[in-house]
């Protein structure tokens, strides 16, 4: 039983929150949206959070699933962008087993968050199209006009690949049942990445798939707490989170979660440098 919560933790910390409960809605949507891509998220998380027990990491760390979530994020990208088969399940047992370690060395230097499930997906996607002549297969959503219910929506189903609003609004319920004010200002993030698309020209296609607003939604995630300035501090990152995923659509790179990453980092860095007392706890 408690290995199973350790497992639902995990997959609940891909949008940072220690609950199980979050996992069951977080897996919910997935399985909602693709039976197999919801077995790949519980495959991933199991086999990273097994390669943290093998190598006796803190037992702390793994219950929290600290482990575990990275390896969740790889099984869903490579089933989302190679579909099951022999090579993506491979890929899938390797990827999710060398995130752990990847994670363990890493956070000793910089909060790591998704940033070990961004390299070794990175490096899959690379092995299999150039390496075994995998093909990703190019999906060019329409529309003619904002849709703002399917923009926000699927801006928190995008979190995890999936361009689907029942999904995206099972990941907010499970966020809320883990931390009001972070699913407060995911809600305000994932809008404000929209309103940002907008601005800044992005075909109205991407803007409804949710693509402008997962990323400032992971920040704000990252980012939130109950001081004054994080409201300035969430809007910053998710206008840089935009900013970034265009620049990796103009160089033909797979941004993943990527933009997060970087916008995080900065505002992090900016924020300790402006106001030292952002790092203390509230």
């Amino acid at each position: 039983m408690k290995f199973i919560q350790t497992i639902l933790r995990g997959i609940g910390q891909v949008m940072l929150q220690n609950s199980s409960y979050s996992g069951v809605f977080f897996l919910a949507g997935l399985f909602y949206a693709d039976l197999l891509t919801g077995f790949a998220a519980i495959v991933g998380t199991v086999v990273s959070t097994a390669t943290a027990l093998s190598l006796s990491y803190p037992k702390e760390d793994i219950e929290s699933g600290i482990y575990g979530f990275n390896g969740t994020l790889v099984g869903v990208a490579l089933f989302y962008f190679f579909g099951p088969n022999i090579a993506s399940v491979s890929a899938l047992v390797a990827g999710a087993a060398l995130s752990t370690p990847l994670n363990f060395y890493l956070k000793k230097v910089i909060p790591p968050f998704t940033a070990t499930f961004v390299g070794v997906t990175w490096l899959a996607i690379y092995l299999l199209v150039c390496a075994f002549h995998f093909d990703i297969p190019a999906s060019v959503p329409t529309a003619h006009s904002i849709d703002l219910f399917s923009g926000s929506a699927k801006g928190f189903g995008q979190v995890m690949f999936q361009e689907n609003s029942v999904t995206g609004m099972l990941f907010l319920l499970g966020l809320l049942v883990s931390s009001r004010i972070a699913s407060a200002y995911a809600i305000y993030a994932a809008l404000v990445g929209l309103l940002f698309g907008v601005l800044l020209s992005v075909p109205n296609s991407l803007i409804n798939a949710g693509l402008m607003g997962y990323n400032g939604i992971l920040c704000a995630v990252a980012l939130a707490d109950k001081r004054r300035s994080t409201f300035f501090w969430i809007t910053l990152a998710a206008f840089l989170s935009v900013v970034v995923t265009l620049v990796f659509s103009r160089v033909g790179v797979i941004a993943l979660t990527a933009p997060f990453l970087l916008s995080t980092w900065a505002i992090l860095a900016l924020r300790s440098a402006l106001d030292p007392s952002a790092d203390q706890p509230v």
